[in-house]
């Protein structure tokens, strides 16, 4: 299963080729524009190394980062000196946190490896109850069955960088629209590669399931738009945004 142990320490390198993070703190922002709120607190659960957590900080926000990969943490911790972020070690599954916070957000595919829709509605309730602010927002997107199914699918990748090299097999199990995927990764260090794997599922919820969950946790409003944008997300969208309130 996913561990992050030895993965977080090239985890920027993947990452940082395929997603802007600074564009995505952008439409945080204007999102919160939109909403007409301006929190003081901001929970990002999930932040691993601190891609959208530390540029919020850098713009003025008092950030909190959630995760469950101390490695993960480390390598934020260490990207973000001088700045004052808070990063706890938890599981989504059993969020504490000291107050209230102004906005929560869960950004590129953290809750798809929230896997029993049980587990989602108390993750929900427990930040509706207990710790998001009156009028506060929770923002987070998924990757949608489309991308999951069709784009990843039962499909193999393989990377070749300077310094990585790395296979990454996919199976989609329909029934139950789980992606199972599995990677090998072989790093350079010296003059030798060390090896080592990686196992991660992730859900393909539903615009409809994630509603009632939400819904049922208490939130009254639920907006969804599509990857970066204010529109409606399409048939074929990759990555679905949640704006709840």
């Amino acid at each position: 299963m996913n561990s992050y142990s030895d993965f977080a320490y090239i985890y920027d390198s993947l990452m940082h080729r395929d997603i802007d993070y600074e564009k995505w703190a952008d439409y945080i922002e204007n999102i919160f524009t939109m909403y007409g709120v301006n929190p003081p607190l901001v929970c990002d659960l999930a932040c691993g190394t601190g891609n959208i957590t530390i540029p919020l900080a850098r713009r003025g926000y008092d950030m909190t980062g959630v995760d469950i990969s101390e490695d993960m943490l480390n390598i934020a911790r260490s990207k973000s000196e001088g700045l004052d972020i808070l990063f706890l070690n938890q599981s989504m599954n059993d969020l504490d946190l000291y107050g209230t916070m102004g906005a929560f957000l869960c950004m590129i595919d953290g809750l798809n490896y929230i896997l029993p829709p049980k587990s989602l509605l108390k993750l929900f309730t427990r930040i509706k109850t207990c710790f998001i602010d009156d009028g506060g927002l929770f923002i987070f997107d998924i990757s949608t069955e489309y991308k999951l199914k069709n784009i990843i699918g039962s499909n193999t990748f393989v990377h070749c960088g300077k310094n990585i090299f790395y296979t990454w097999q996919n199976r989609y199990i329909e029934k139950r629209k789980l992606s199972d995927m599995f990677l090998t990764f072989f790093v350079k260090r010296g003059k030798n590669y060390a090896r080592f794997e990686e196992r991660h599922l992730q859900r393909a919820h539903s615009v409809y399931e994630l509603t009632y969950l939400l819904k049922r946790a208490g939130f009254t409003t639920v907006d969804t738009f599509g990857e970066l944008s204010f529109s409606p997300p399409g048939e074929n969208s990759e990555r679905i945004v949640f704006v709840c309130r």
